[in-house]
């Protein structure tokens, strides 16, 4: 009889100290919320939510986003930034170094993720890679130290191109670095480069009828938000004056591009995404080193070499990463 009272007093004991915890996991958790601020148009970076929910934060269940897009106009960005800092967020994502400038610019005490392709250290925005300080990490793609590489492998693609054109914008400060990579490499390779500035899609006809103009046997498109936002265009008009283009992301291969040599942007914005994570966490910037792309990738699009009548050398295509048939 004992035994059995005993037993049943357990159970009893054991249901009345359960219940609230079972009540306390059947709560929803707290919802956190983060900015996202782009130079360009929507939609989001797919790879975005994908590195988020890896982390266990999923939109609309325990994380809510205002996003704040330029939709190409660069001095919007100011405007969006200080928009979001009036906002009570756990953090700011910023797509590119304008967007970045911008929301530091804005002030706060919120702190910001970023991806971008410059140097962050030359462009002002952290102290260190290994310790950035203040309230500010991120994700550098690292571009400029990229360039010269680009341009080796673009002249190797198309025997005989004594001069490139080179697309960039001036505006973002890793233009510069990339300019100069470019242009001792150009000397290297004894090749002339065509510098032309590209700050909105309304000039991109101009720019490749001048292009043209000037004799330019070959393109390397720079890095920047807008070119990507914008790359269907760029591939068009390249492919109508038949200008065989190296660019930095295979997206731009994937979509009809001759040739990429990068890192792989989805897994950049994964990682970017998981660096928002750890700072909704409890991890602050300052504490978070930035991190630089961990694998590189020559992405060849053999479809559109065709359409452009040109034979890629075998010396380049066992280099590739991938070729797109």
């Amino acid at each position: 009889m004992i035994c059995r009272m005993s037993s049943v007093t357990v159970a009893l004991a054991l249901a009345i100290l359960g219940a609230p915890l079972a009540t306390e996991a059947q709560q929803p958790g707290k919802v956190q919320r983060i900015g996202y601020l782009a130079p360009g148009s929507p939609p989001a970076f797919p790879a975005f939510g994908e590195g988020l929910r890896a982390a266990g934060y999923t939109e609309g269940e325990n994380l809510t986003v205002e996003y704040r897009w330029a939709e190409g106009r660069l001095d919007r960005l100011p405007g969006l930034a200080a928009d979001l800092v009036r906002h009570s967020l756990d953090v700011i994502f910023t797509n590119g170094y304008v967007a970045t400038a911008a929301a530091l610019k804005a002030g706060g005490a919120t702190p910001i993720v970023f991806s971008t392709h410059v140097d962050p250290v030359e462009a002002g925005l952290v102290t260190s890679l290994a310790r950035p300080g203040g309230r500010v990490t991120g994700m550098t793609l690292m571009a400029p130290d990229l360039a010269g590489k680009r341009l080796e492998i673009l002249t190797e693609a198309v025997p005989g191109a004594a001069r490139v054109a080179i697309m960039t914008n001036t505006e973002n400060p890793g233009s510069q670095s990339t300019l100069r990579h470019m242009g001792a490499a150009a000397g290297t390779l004894a090749i002339r480069l065509q510098v032309l500035e590209g700050r909105n899609p309304k000039e991109f006809d101009e720019l490749f009828a001048v292009m043209m103009q000037g004799g330019a046997a070959a393109l390397h498109v720079s890095l920047d938000p807008l070119f990507l936002q914008h790359r269907v265009r760029i591939i068009e008009l390249a492919a109508k004056h038949r200008l065989p283009a190296i660019y930095d992301l295979r997206q731009f291969a994937e979509d009809g591009g001759l040739m990429s040599y990068g890192p792989n942007f989805r897994d950049h914005i994964r990682r970017v995404a998981s660096h928002v994570a750890r700072v909704l966490k409890g991890t602050k910037p300052a504490d978070l080193p930035v991190e630089q792309p961990t694998k590189l990738e020559l992405v060849i699009n053999l479809k559109t070499a065709k359409v452009l009548g040109l034979k890629i050398p075998q010396s380049v295509l066992i280099r590739a990463d991938e070729v797109i048939q």
